[in-house]
């Protein structure tokens, strides 16, 4: 799982999976409304997968990428200046702190201030120590 806080770390993760010709997706989950639970596009979310998307890009080449990935890492790319402004102003920020959260927004906005990348095993994530081409990653 990739954000904003360990975006460089989840596209190094996935530059090695890359490396041995494997094809990873990055998706921007999104939110859901508060007022009927649809789902709604999510801009924090849409800028993490634009981080890692970017990152990824400068480890692996982004020759292979969709439009739509290109768009994402370019989206990030004009707004690193102003994460954390964007962050705090989007739908999803002004709902947290208007809940209270406004510390944990500002703590999401905080680009690569962790290291860690988080991997789903048999529903629960876990701390990756494997690098791709083990176990993790499979092609279907």
């Amino acid at each position: 799982m990739g954000c904003l806080r360990n975006a460089s770390a989840v596209a190094s993760w996935l530059a090695a999976g890359v490396a041995d010709g494997h094809r990873v997706a990055v998706v921007a989950a999104g939110e859901r409304w508060s007022r009927d639970s649809s789902l709604r596009p999510s801009l924090e979310d849409h800028l993490g997968a634009g981080a890692i998307l970017s990152a990824l890009a400068t480890l692996a080449g982004g020759d292979g990428f969709s439009p739509e990935a290109s768009v994402a890492a370019d989206l990030f790319e004009a707004s690193r200046g102003r994460l954390v402004s964007h962050v705090q102003t989007c739908v999803g920020g002004r709902e947290l702190a208007a809940k209270g959260f406004a510390a944990d927004v500002a703590l999401a906005a905080d680009l690569d201030a962790s290291t860690v990348v988080p991997v789903l095993i048999q529903g629960a994530f876990e701390e990756s120590v494997r690098r791709p081409g083990s176990a993790l990653f499979q092609t279907s």
